[in-house]
């Protein structure tokens, strides 16, 4: 079995390994086409285990047109009979069975361990081009997921196959869309100032200081691990260069007085127009703010950018947010389970 990157030769064949509506498959083949021409998937990201000039399985990493590593794992697929893959070559398992039970059902399916050896593979040629730790691993998966035998068993052996490339710290989060068919744009409560604000500086701020006491697990273990000065100042460059979001829709919250209350920074992905990033400042939490300013996300995002679909992620543990969220109309349709290296 030989594990590489794909090269363009190799595109009819990889191809039929992206079947659409699949969990664990983010994108079809249309969409790798789309994102290959744009920069979003590269050749150098894109690694198949081959063998006997046949593709075993595929794995997509993705990342923005300016990065020079990529960002996430978005799609892995493997042939259902996966492939037999010597004892000496194969990945020994890292940590423990899931509660959920999905690494004790994955680990019986020939798949993970291709799949394994493949994440592995692209891993350490990642690590020899400059990356550090691993890209996380994203999976798409349907609100019901666990009620669902076939998402049970398609994330199985795609949980296992991570897990044993060292991909074992999961969070899960639920995903949100607010439509225009649905729910009309909300209006402005008039509590606060929601103004537009040109400086990047002042948006760091804000962003540091909404670190403290964040329930955005994320954020937070990346704070955690480069200091909140370099994550906000991270945050501000994501969103102003990596995002296809305007930079003219951030905004800052006041008081009528013009005491910073939060801020909200709407944006755009590939797909959809986004909630983006919006916090409320420690002081002024428990005020029922965050319905402020994602109100008026929504708002902006509908009204001046004309958006009929709007999404959002907040992690499962983030009651307050997903209330909110709930509160305001949006309809939870699917969770993304993110599986990351300690």
């Amino acid at each position: 079995m030989l594990f590489r990157a794909m090269t363009p030769s190799d595109l009819d064949r990889v191809l039929p390994l992206l079947p659409s509506a699949q969990v664990g498959a983010w994108v079809d083949a249309d969409a790798f086409r789309r994102g290959l021409a744009d920069g979003a998937y590269r050749p150098e990201w894109t690694w198949i285990a081959e063998d006997g000039g046949g593709v075993r399985a595929v794995a997509l990493w993705w990342g923005t047109p300016h990065d020079d590593r990529p960002s996430v794992l978005d799609t892995l697929h493997a042939h259902a009979d996966g492939a037999a893959v010597p004892a000496a070559h194969q990945t020994p398992a890292h940590g423990t069975a899931q509660a959920d039970g999905t690494a004790d059902a994955g680990a019986a399916d020939p798949r993970a361990v291709l799949a394994a050896e493949l994440l592995t593979a692209a891993h350490r040629a990642f690590a020899a081009g400059g990356a550090g730790r691993p890209p996380e691993y994203h999976v798409m998966l349907p609100a019901d997921w666990r009620e669902r035998p076939d998402a049970v068993r398609a994330l199985a052996w795609r949980r296992e196959a991570a897990r044993r490339a060292g991909l074992t710290v999961p969070l899960e989060r639920l995903r949100y869309e607010w439509t225009r068919t649905a729910s009309a744009p909300p209006a402005p409560s008039g509590r606060l100032r929601l103004r537009p604000e040109p400086d990047d500086e002042v948006f760091a701020d804000l962003f540091r200081r909404v670190l403290e006491g964040t329930l955005d697990a994320g954020t937070r273990t990346a704070a955690e691990a480069v200091g909140a000065e370099a994550q906000a100042r991270s945050d501000v460059a994501f969103y102003r260069d990596s995002m296809r979001g305007e930079r003219s829709w951030w905004r800052v919250a006041e008081t009528p007085a013009g005491e910073p209350v939060g801020f909200a920074v709407p944006s755009r992905n590939a797909t959809a127009h986004v909630v983006g990033y919006l916090g409320v400042l420690p002081e002024h939490r428990g005020n029922g703010h965050v319905d402020d300013l994602l109100a008026e996300t929504t708002r902006l995002l509908a009204e001046e950018a004309g958006a009929g679909l709007v999404r959002a992620d907040t992690d499962l543990s983030n009651r307050p947010m997903a209330a909110a969220f709930e509160r305001l109309g949006y309809r939870a349709f699917a969770r993304r389970l993110v599986l990351s290296a300690p």
